[in-house]
């Protein structure tokens, strides 16, 4: 029986070695991006890349999103695989005219012809201690935008696979990094990482009885640590990591919501017009006759992201999560 040498590792470190081999694998994979080059990255998650691959496949650009992007699809029209890097959430949004406009309905308007594989790469949310603009949760917009897949990973081992599926779809994704997970570690085996096939996918992170918690990207330890505090109050949590939010794993989450009975879903974005309140909606339309009580929402405060000094009441936290599954056991006897 073969053992498997199991490595520490940070996602950071897992993002940069699925760029490179990536790069390696496929020679119409380009990375372009502010700073992604001579620097690495303001996150380092491009670090040595240029030197490896040359500044042509990994090249620096102007300050200028929209530029960036339309470049990018200039890029996959001739056949290349470009990675985008937006330097922070926030951003991005000079560059969602070309998102909506032509990443996203490309395919759609060449009835085929013409798919755009490209990977927008986004670090976003916040418990950093960043200023506004640097800790934006804007997932809600990219969901809301047909035509592009939405993904964010939790582990170590999900910034590999989800980030080289990706790179390999032939349709536009847009890749949240969470950044306060950056340099969260786990055991990986880089020697024999892989691919998150196929992606839409979600995951078990945790098996409960009591209620289901379902979440994504940063809140996942969030959930996993408040549902080994609601031990102490006889409350057996199940934790559902979506890692996919477009296309959204159905299956999975009723899967698991059906067994419990009920429902939390916990996210950094504000509640309203959040993802939330979409998940909340799918889950009680396929699982209306297993709720023992209302799908509630923990999430961010509905406010622009507030300073640092603040951010730990805004994002949500083990004792609102708590909050949220007492008021549950309430609905469900009253």
């Amino acid at each position: 029986m073969t053992t498997v040498a199991l490595k520490p590792a940070t996602m950071a470190q897992a993002l940069t070695r699925a760029l490179r081999d990536a790069m390696a694998a496929d020679p119409a994979v380009h990375v372009l991006g502010e700073d992604v080059g001579t620097l690495g990255g303001v996150f380092r998650i491009t670090d040595g890349l240029a030197k490896e691959f040359g500044d042509d496949r990994c090249m620096d650009t102007p300050l200028a999103e929209a530029g960036i992007l339309g470049a990018a699809v200039g890029m996959a029209m001739y056949g290349l695989r470009p990675v985008v890097e937006m330097q922070f959430d926030a951003f991005a949004y000079p560059a969602f005219e070309q998102l909506a406009s032509h990443v996203a309905k490309m395919r759609n308007r060449t009835r085929g012809k013409m798919p755009l594989p490209i990977t927008i790469r986004i670090p976003y949310g916040g418990g950093i201690g960043g200023v506004e603009h640097h800790s934006d949760s804007s997932e809600a917009y990219y969901m809301a935008t047909p035509g592009l897949h939405v993904v964010t990973p939790a582990t170590v081992a999900d910034a590999y696979g989800l980030l080289r599926a990706a790179i390999a779809s032939d349709d536009p994704v847009v890749f949240l990094e969470p950044k306060r997970l950056y340099w969260s570690k786990d055991s990986w085996n880089p020697d024999d990482p892989q691919p998150v096939e196929p992606m839409g996918r979600a995951v078990v992170r945790r098996t409960g009885t009591s209620a289901t918690l379902i979440t994504y990207g940063p809140s996942v330890p969030v959930c996993l640590e408040a549902a080994e505090a609601a031990r102490a109050e006889g409350w057996d949590l199940e934790v559902v990591d979506l890692r996919s939010l477009v296309p959204f794993d159905d299956e999975t989450v009723c899967a698991s919501v059906r067994r419990t009975g009920r429902a939390v879903v916990v996210h950094e974005a504000g509640s309203f017009g959040g993802p939330g309140g979409e998940i909340a909606a799918r889950v009680t339309e396929r699982c209306f006759h297993y709720l023992e009580a209302p799908v509630l929402r923990v999430a961010g405060f509905d406010i622009p992201y507030p300073p640092p000094m603040l951010e730990r009441y805004h994002l949500p936290g083990v004792d609102r999560i708590l909050d949220a599954v007492a008021r549950l056991q309430w609905e469900a006897e009253s």
